[in-house]
């Protein structure tokens, strides 16, 4: 299927070659000092916040090449939130400007260049990929009974849950819309399965929440719907944009995946060590909120037997001050503390959280490799280096 919308190809060979060639550090704008996670990326054109900048480095992870594109993005997605009810402006706004990392929509972009596109139509698949992604942020918030949503109130918090999860379903709507108006039925078949697995992740999560018996079949089975899904789904429609054949679709694909997998993976190990300051969240929310993610999965897999009652009874005390959160004030908050020590202890005595950011690097070198047959250039070094800082980010 040839691309529309004036393709510009030259810039990345479509042809495949054999095996890897170039290196991440060639994107890096100080060889000194790599950085060390999305953090120290630029900024995001029209955010408020500065997601993009670390105080502890000056390296920055080089996707000007991009900046021109990322701009219209968060343009298209502004004019897709204009609605006549003043609500709908206020909560978009304030979910557009807290400071997201735009990865999707700059995986997006890249992996269309790769495939030799750089047309108008990547801005709108883009933009349509991150409000769906914003609006799986402000519902999973009111799910999870979320305060914060990097480092500010989150929209549920000073809106309410009502509200939020209208202004999502809002922000699904435009989504769908954007897509149906670019008019192609594979980005679209793309579009709704990604929706749709998304939707499953969250319910086989919540079906588990709180409980010591899930497996690691179970969490990569909701790790895989939640959060690698979507990151597959953009590199892939960006593949389609560029009009390429099956076999690269699914390389490209595959490569969303795993490296969807290393950020949830690196997500899950730093909610155990990292500051709330570099979170933009409370550290330990996960176990807070009845997620068994992978560190404590490993812990319990290797405590003993008096050990796995006292996470059971952290896990049990955790689900009583959520259900009484509930009965309180209808979910508004998960404010009251709950006794984690034994849990920190012991995932911190079972290796769970270096060993969990082993998992993610494991995930990014499966990563590397699906995209490796394709020839060097500056798109594929960009993807390679976003790669690398998967698994190394700090926040």
């Amino acid at each position: 299927m040839a691309a529309r919308g004036g393709p510009a190809r030259g810039l990345c060979p479509r042809r495949l070659t054999h095996g890897f060639a170039g290196t991440f550090w060639l994107f890096l704008l100080t060889r000194e000092e790599p950085a060390a996670s999305f953090g120290q990326m630029p900024n995001p054109p029209g955010a408020d916040a500065a997601p993009f900048s670390s105080s502890g480095g000056a390296s920055r992870f080089a996707l000007d090449r991009i900046a021109d594109p990322l701009e219209q993005v968060e343009r298209a997605m502004r004019e897709q939130l204009a609605s006549e009810g003043e609500l709908v402006a206020a909560i978009g706004e304030h979910v557009l400007s807290s400071g997201g990392k735009r990865v999707r929509p700059a995986l997006l972009l890249l992996c269309a260049e790769l495939c030799g596109y750089t047309g108008p139509r990547r801005v709108q698949v883009a933009a349509a990929v991150e409000l769906l992604h914003s609006a799986t942020l402000l519902h999973d918030d009111v799910v999870d009974l979320s305060q914060l949503r990097r480092g500010r109130a989150s929209a549920n918090a000073v809106w309410g849950n009502r509200r939020a999860v209208l202004v999502g379903d809002f922000c699904y709507a435009r989504a769908s819309s954007m897509i149906v108006e670019d008019g192609d039925l594979e980005v679209l078949f793309v579009f709704s399965n990604t929706i749709r697995r998304m939707a499953e992740g969250e319910l086989l999560q919540l079906q588990r929440s709180f409980d010591p018996s899930v497996t690691e079949a179970h969490y990569y089975g909701v790790i895989e719907r939640k959060s690698a899904s979507l990151l597959s789904a953009a590199c892939e429609a960006g593949a389609i944009l560029g009009g390429v054949t099956r076999a690269e679709r699914r390389r490209l694909s595959e490569f969303g995946r795993e490296l969807g997998l290393a950020f949830q993976l690196r997500d899950d190990a730093l909610d155990y060590v990292a500051r709330e300051a570099d979170l933009g969240k409370r550290p330990y929310t996960d176990v807070r909120e009845g997620k068994v993610t992978l560190p404590l999965l490993l812990a319990l897999k290797r405590c003993t037997a008096a050990e796995r009652k006292e996470i059971e009874k952290a896990l049990k005390s955790a689900a009583q001050t959520a259900a009484r959160s509930l009965a309180d004030d209808g979910g508004e908050s998960l404010a009251e503390p709950v006794e984690l020590e034994p849990v920190l202890r012991l995932v911190a005595q079972y290796r769970g959280v270096p060993d969990t950011a082993r998992r993610a690097e494991e995930h990014v070198a499966r990563a590397e490799a699906a995209i490796a047959p394709f020839p060097a250039c500056p798109a594929k070094e960009a993807l390679l280096g976003a790669a690398e800082f998967a698994a190394a980010r700090d926040r």
